[in-house]
């Protein structure tokens, strides 16, 4: 799923899209306002976000409500925070290294 997710990321305006969304619902209509392609273009975007889990869909009568699903980052984050993780360990191993090594001098 995690393939799914960097691809639909890939694209800026799918971005743009999340970040319309990120705190509220809006009809494809709304999110189709603020860019500068067609309709249609936006539909494609919203059901590869859809689609990739990072987007969820109400319905409400004729209209589509798109809203952010925060699960669909979960697998995401959780494999950049393997990294970062990883990082921080070793600036800590460093940190506490460089004191050692200061205490030593410190004793002679």
């Amino acid at each position: 799923m995690i393939e799914k997710v960097l691809h639909a990321l890939a694209e800026p305006r799918r971005r743009d899209i999340l970040s319309l969304v990120r705190n509220r619902e809006l009809t494809s209509s709304a999110i189709a306002s603020h860019f500068d392609i067609s309709a249609p273009a936006v539909s494609q975007h919203l059901k590869v976000l859809e689609q990739s889990g990072l987007v969820v869909v109400r319905r409400d009568g004729t209209k589509r409500y798109y809203g952010i699903r925060r699960d669909g980052f979960a697998e995401l984050k959780q494999y950049i925070d393997r990294f970062w993780d990883e990082s921080l360990l070793l600036l800590k191993e460093a940190a506490e290294e460089e004191e050692r090594r200061k205490n030593d001098e410190n004793k002679q």
